[in-house]
């Protein structure tokens, strides 16, 4: 790959921007077709290594878009990350994401990346995966109760983020210190859980798409599993785990559908009376409004499924002191099926040629008196 292809293009090499591009959490800026946007803030949103993204002044008023490699400022010396924001669209990201400016130090904008800013991100992405390895052995030699998941270096390749995961407290003072002598670099370390793990290394979810944290995910909610229950999931760690051994975050994406849809069921205590039996509430579909009753409260025993709209008329007429028959109540024939002419008087076949009975006759009786002349011309 020439060098000339870094600065023209202002992409990062094949091996540093590989492993980035990965997992870059994709941003549509909505705001980007208004020729006033770029005037209101100078305010940009640069992406890092995956899903870490931090926010800068554009003070020197580069002309900045999204895509372009930039020099920023970092706590010591500078790092190179690509623009995804600009604009409006910042500040209202900054305020999605509960950012205080005045807890919260904005830094600059230094320059575009040069060829050299990107030979030097290369070489120092380059020694990610070694670090990491190494680092790990430093840690288990120490016998600290922690696993590093994952190495970034700053882009000037100074200073570099260990990312780490442990279950309780970890004194990691005297690791800092082996870290600094052994990898000749600023060090810091950065605790994450088991889903920033996993969204940080990527991966295909059973659904067969990239995971959700790798990709657009930046905040994550608890997950119980009363999400699984009201959605009639069957509660299956294997099933309800994801790729990093908790439970699966989409188990909340339709959480508030089933709860709107739950409000139109009846209530779960309530037993339903008829003249022969009691019933009681064995399962519900909230999606369909469809509740199943059983005329034993401890197992499945003469299931019945009606709409949720009978079963609540039938507590109506139970706090009226009334029992109806069954829990079906009257049924309504349903109209027959059958093929209807939806179209009107045009039918499938108005199209097709129709024959002549007569006119077929007469063109075989013409073909057969040329066969006769053709057959009289011909010399015996």
């Amino acid at each position: 790959m020439s060098t000339s292809k870094y600065h023209t293009s202002n992409e990062l090499p094949a091996s540093a921007s590989k492993r980035n591009s990965a997992h870059m959490l994709p941003v549509v800026d909505w705001l980007s077709d208004l020729p006033e946007n770029t005037h209101l803030t100078d305010l940009v949103e640069v992406q890092f290594k995956q899903t870490r993204k931090g926010y800068f002044h554009n003070t020197n008023h580069l002309p900045l878009e999204k895509g372009v490699k930039v020099v920023v400022e970092a706590t010591s010396g500078q790092d190179l990350g690509e623009v995804v924001l600009t604009g409006k669209l910042v500040e209202l990201q900054m305020r999605k994401n509960r950012i205080d400016t005045s807890r919260y130090e904005v830094r600059q904008v230094i320059r575009i990346a040069t060829e050299e800013d990107l030979q030097r991100a290369e070489e120092a992405h380059a020694r990610e995966q070694e670090t990491m390895i190494k680092a790990r052995q430093l840690a288990k030699s120490l016998g600290l109760e922690m696993k590093i998941g994952d190495v970034e270096y700053q882009g000037d390749g100074t200073k570099a983020i260990f990312y780490y995961i442990a279950d309780g407290r970890v004194d990691f003072r005297q690791l800092i210190k082996v870290y600094a002598e052994t990898f000749r670099i600023r060090v810091e370390m950065k605790q994450i859980g088991a889903r920033q793990e996993a969204g940080r290394i990527g991966g295909t979810g059973p659904c067969g798409r990239e995971l959700c944290c790798s990709t657009w995910m930046i905040n994550f909610s608890s997950v119980g599993t009363g999400a699984a229950r009201l959605q009639n999931i069957s509660p299956n760690p294997q099933k309800l785990a994801g790729m990093c051994a908790k439970l699966k975050c989409c188990l909340n994406y339709e959480v508030p559908v089933y709860e709107d849809a739950s409000k139109l069921l009846p209530p779960r205590h309530v037993e339903l009376e008829t003249k022969d039996a009691t019933y009681y509430l064995f399962s519900t579909d909230p999606l369909a409004g469809m509740v199943t009753y059983s005329s034993d409260p401890q197992v499945a025993a003469n299931l019945q499924t009606i709409t949720a709209h009978r079963a609540k008329e039938i507590i109506a007429m139970n706090n009226r002191g009334e029992k109806p028959d069954t829990l079906e109540g009257t049924r309504v024939a349903s109209p027959e099926l059958g093929y209807h002419n939806v179209v009107g008087h045009d039918d499938v076949t108005r199209f097709d040629r129709k024959r002549n009975p007569k006119g077929h006759h007469h063109r075989r009786d013409n073909r057969d008196r040329r066969d006769n002349r053709n057959d009289s011309k011909r010399p015996s």
